[in-house]
């Protein structure tokens, strides 16, 4: 090192005591680039939690002197594009459903809106695609269970199926045939096969003789005679291959046994009226609907 007159002298730089396999550790000086570092970022730190929030408290945090988080940030974004949506909007609502994908402007806006609405709320039992999944149709063919027009689809977006907080639902109930006794479990049998025979799967033709007849006394009111359905009843098809919850032996087996009772939850509470006709007509131009 170098003595106040710029002589180079050598110093022993002292030891700190810690010593391994006989290799001591020497107290040499931080650089001092390091130090003046390391003091900015404490000045930094302290700067920042008087300005920002920073101290968390019972019932949220420190606000700061200047009064800005991350909530009041995207409320203020959230309320700028509102603003500036607000005349489609409006303008969405007053379109007749069966005049707005004529509209350029509306029908951009609901494929955008549309489509971000469905990602939010609706992809998480339809898929990001609308693909669906066992239990959860698939929007995407021209099989639906209560209709697919945009009118049906406003209408079951708007006030669900079998949700129980809203009178308005489209309702329907398959009766547990097994559960309740309705049905012995040989008839269950011949019934299931009568209903492989009518979609063109593998079948056992003396049970589906027999599960003719169990299936017109039991389940035509509301699947039809020839099983096509009934789409007023939220019946599905029998003779397609599309199923809501598998076409194998044991899932028919199970449905018919312990009858299902999906849940689409009502949205009139949760979105507006502009929010239900953009996802209504998202859902309509993704090419099942009718």
């Amino acid at each position: 090192m170098r003595d106040r007159k710029g002589a180079r002298k050598v110093v022993e730089v002292p030891s700190t005591g810690h010593s391994w396999d006989g290799i001591e550790e020497y107290d040499n000086p931080l650089p001092r680039w390091w130090l003046w570092t390391f003091y900015a970022t404490i000045v930094w730190s302290v700067g920042y939690v008087i300005a920002y929030p920073a101290i968390p408290l019972v019932n949220g945090a420190t606000r700061g002197v200047l009064g800005e988080t991350m909530r009041s940030n995207v409320a203020a974004e959230i309320q700028r594009f509102n603003e500036a949506n607000a005349p489609i909007r409006a303008k969405l609502v007053e379109t007749p459903l069966d005049e707005i994908a004529t509209d350029p402007e509306l029908a951009n806006f609901t494929t955008n809106a549309g489509g971000a609405i469905f990602r939010t709320w609706c992809a998480q039992c339809h898929g990001s695609g609308a693909g669906g999944a066992p239990g959860y149709p698939s929007l995407l063919d021209n099989d639906w269970l209560w209709g697919g027009t945009l009118e049906d689809i406003y209408m079951t977006v708007q006030h669900g199926i079998r949700d129980p907080k809203d009178g308005d639902t489209r309702y329907s109930e398959m009766p547990r045939f097994g559960t309740d006794e309705m049905l012995e479990s040989e008839q269950i049998d011949q019934v299931v096969n009568y209903v492989l025979q009518i979609s063109d799967q593998p079948h056992d033709a003396d049970l589906a003789a027999e599960g003719a007849v169990v299936y017109a006394d039991n389940c035509s009111a509301c699947h039809a005679e020839d099983g096509t359905g009934d789409r007023m009843q939220g019946a599905p098809d029998l003779t397609d291959a599309i199923s809501l919850y598998g076409t194998d032996p044991e899932t028919i087996t199970r449905i018919v046994r312990d009858g299902p009772f999906g849940v689409m939850p009502a949205w009139n509470a949760r979105l507006s009226e502009a929010d239900i006709r953009a996802v209504a007509s998202y859902v309509h131009s993704l090419g099942g609907g009718e």
